[in-house]
């Protein structure tokens, strides 16, 4: 029997959904809100640089006839810019529908937010564990509302978080390994969160991966690599890398389908879950255990000052 291939033809109709998105202006951001818009929805642009998302967002409105696409500057490395951005969403829609959160750092060398956190911790989680606690209580009453959060395969590097030395003051800091503990950090994050979310509304949270998207992040990514790790990649790059449009589907439909049951994981079904079309997949071991869940969702309430109304 075939597979399922699950494409951007089986997203249903969005018409007066809102959906926020964050990095929407490149890569698989700017694929999922790209389809979104086409299905109807009035989709949020969430940014650092409002200069590149009013291009992507006029790239969209000349490709898709009455998109409904605004841009909002959103920098997840700065607290008082979440907090900006969400006082704003508040003042200008009445509610959420679905928010992504798709933004990212991959591999960057040691820097700091400018909180003092760790750039990849900060921004791939804590960032969007902020954004998403203060918007929550727009969409908790809308039915069918969803918080997609974008992981990633790498969440499988790193070994365990040492949640004593997040900012790596006194281990040695390795570029690929505080990725990784980003990246399962948004897994914990997303089913503790759907664990609390449980009875108490509407709202789900889902997580996704894209497995291996030709994007400019990823290009970005592979170019701070070794030289060796370089070459050795452009050999099997052909069996590992899909178009972006195709590492877009798995949140597309995390996000959409109405099959979807919260504290799901969708990736590529193919090889390594590196290709091919999303399908339910699930993390590794240390991503389901309840105690490190609990203990991370604490200590971001505590460096964040944020706490979630559920």
């Amino acid at each position: 029997m075939p597979r399922q291939r699950w494409t951007s033809d089986d997203v249903p109709s969005r018409h007066g959904r809102v959906a926020v998105i964050t990095g929407g202006n490149t890569g698989i951001g700017f694929e999922t809100a790209k389809v979104l818009a086409a299905r109807g929805a009035s989709v949020v642009l969430a940014v650092r640089d409002v200069d590149r998302g009013g291009r992507a967002a006029a790239r969209i409105t000349a490709a898709v006839a009455d998109a409904d696409v605004t841009v909002q500057r959103l920098d997840l490395g700065s607290l008082a810019s979440v907090r900006a951005a969400a006082d704003e969403l508040r003042e200008t829609r009445g509610r959420i529908d679905l928010l992504i959160n798709n933004a990212g750092v991959m591999y960057a060398p040691h820097m700091t937010t400018s909180d003092g956190f760790e750039l990849q911790f900060g921004t791939n989680h804590l960032g969007h564990f902020a954004l998403t606690g203060l918007l929550l209580d727009m969409m908790l009453a809308v039915p069918g509302s969803r918080v997609v959060t974008v992981s990633s395969a790498g969440h499988r590097q790193g070994g365990p978080i040492d949640f004593g030395d997040l900012d790596w003051k006194t281990n040695r800091y390795s570029r690929v390994a505080a990725y990784g503990h980003s990246k399962l950090a948004n897994l914990m994050f997303t089913y503790e969160l759907q664990r609390r979310l449980s009875g108490t509304g509407e709202t789900i949270a889902v997580a996704a991966h894209p497995g291996g998207s030709d994007t400019g992040g990823s290009k970005t990514a592979v170019s701070r690599q070794p030289a060796f790790f370089r070459a050795a990649f452009s050999v099997v790059r052909p069996l590992l890398i899909q178009p972006a449009e195709m590492g877009a589907l798995p949140s597309l439909r995390a996000a959409t389908d109405p099959a979807v049951r919260g504290g799901e994981y969708y990736g590529p079904d193919g090889f390594q879950e590196s290709r091919g079309y999303p399908k339910v997949v699930t993390s590794i071991a240390r991503s389901y255990d309840v105690a490190d869940q609990r203990r991370l969702w604490t200590i971001s309430e505590e460096l964040t000052g944020v706490v979630f109304p559920v």
